[in-house]
């Protein structure tokens, strides 16, 4: 059943909306348990973006702890020191920023001032916290089925000049980690019967036209909406924990090792595991675009990629990769380039595989290249595992449960990130 604009024409039943104005439903809580929004490509940036109040673009950002967007000269609201929300947004300041100070105001009020960041030039700027209402949709887990208006959502300023390096006409930034007023958190309200939860599934194909997928809530998610038969992504998920780490937001999974085509990589004992300074790990990113490896991580697995590859034709490499082959003596399939598959296996034993429409980037004039990158000796994390590999697979980010799910490339279910429908039902 849709989800529409309930009024309650009666004070006291007025009164008590108040009090749960968080959300505005339409007939049945039961059936408002699930949010969707279409997932852009950006063609110049390859960075993507959540359409939120219709068509407003939000950079995907799923280790920020807090969203921003451009704000009018005033904001639509203040947010005083004492409120919660700004001990909340205040306690996670990146490192690279200066801690801002709040503003007096007359009467002897003081207003919030918060540190929002632009992760790609990795730059920061002192700004208001401020809240506003933003409109996402229902969805039964087939198609969105309505409008959901939720109200005072918590999100920070930002000025003109902390959009470098962003999409053009985006209108700010979505953060989805595990912060307290992080859009994961803030769409996700319990008091409706929310789970704690939201799921990504970035497209490969750039604008409009083939757009990717999020939801926030529980599934079920339908995708193949053209097939005979759709069928429910949540029913194919592996699932791994997601590891914390002292005074982080971001995501972080444990991983054991690497196999290519089955075959186990060399690497040192702990390879991935934390160092006693907080140092090393594995952490999902959505900004980074290829998985970026520890330089000795790196050189084992270019070692033993080139050597499952030592029949393919070389050809010059192209920036910022290492390996790169004469494409067309690959050969295709539905599921991409015929590429030896790269398996990483996670903590809990499951393995998360990497087939070659996500472990190879074509560049253009039949090069291929293998799309990770060498992040140095020192690099702070033992793994970053970028977008590129994230690509039309279903991650789902149970925060409840702090754990992930994830499936296999949706090429293999005939399927894709953008075989949602994302055409409201009639």
């Amino acid at each position: 059943m849709a989800c529409k604009t309930k009024m309650h024409p009666f004070p006291m039943l007025f009164l008590i909306a108040l009090l749960f104005s968080f959300i505005s439903l339409q007939v049945s809580a039961r059936s408002c348990q699930t949010l969707v929004a279409p997932i852009i490509k950006d063609p110049k940036t390859s960075l993507y973006t959540i359409t939120l109040n219709s068509r407003e673009k939000y950079v995907i950002d799923i280790n920020a702890p807090l969203s921003w967007r451009l704000c009018q000269k005033n904001p639509p609201s203040p947010v005083f020191c004492s409120a919660p929300q700004c001990t909340q947004a205040r306690s996670f300041l990146p490192g690279m920023c200066p801690e801002a100070n709040n503003i007096w105001m007359k009467y002897g009020h003081c207003q919030c001032i918060v540190t929002p960041v632009n992760p790609v030039a990795k730059s920061c700027a002192p700004e208001r916290l401020t809240y506003n209402n933003f409109m996402l949709s229902w969805t039964n887990g087939k198609n969105p089925t309505g409008d959901a208006n939720l109200n005072k959502i918590y999100y920070s300023c930002a000025p003109t000049t902390l959009f470098k390096s962003l999409p053009e006409g985006v209108s700010g930034l979505a953060a989805l980690s595990r912060a307290p007023l992080a859009f994961s958190s803030q769409f996700t309200p319990a008091f409706v019967g929310m789970t704690k939860k939201f799921a990504i599934c970035l497209p490969s194909a750039t604008g409009n036209i083939a757009p990717g997928v999020t939801f926030f809530g529980n599934g079920p998610y339908y995708f193949g909406y053209y097939m005979p038969t759709q069928f429910d992504v949540s029913k194919v998920l592996s699932y791994t924990p997601l590891l914390k780490k002292s005074n982080s937001v971001e995501y972080y999974v444990g991983l054991k090792g690497i196999s290519i085509n089955g075959k186990a990589s060399k690497l040192l004992p702990n390879a991935f595991a934390f160092d006693s300074r907080g140092n090393g790990g594995v952490k999902l990113s959505t900004i980074v675009p290829y998985t970026i490896l520890r330089s000795d991580i790196y050189n084992t697995l270019l070692k033993d990629f080139y050597k499952a590859t030592k029949n393919v034709p070389r050809v010059k490499n192209v920036s910022p990769f290492g390996l790169c082959v004469k494409a067309s003596s690959l050969g295709w399939t539905r599921i991409g380039l015929v590429a030896p598959t790269i398996e990483l296996g996670l903590g809990n034993g499951v393995i998360w595989r990497i087939y070659g429409t996500n472990s190879m980037k074509e560049v253009g004039g039949d090069v291929a290249c293998l799309a990770f990158v060498d992040g140095g000796k020192t690099a702070k994390e033992a793994a970053v595992i970028g977008a590129y590999q994230m690509e039309n697979h279903f991650l789902e980010f149970d925060l409840a449960a702090s754990r992930l799910g994830f499936s296999d490339s949706l090429y293999t279910y005939r399927a894709s990130c953008a075989s949602f429908n994302l055409t409201s039902a009639v």
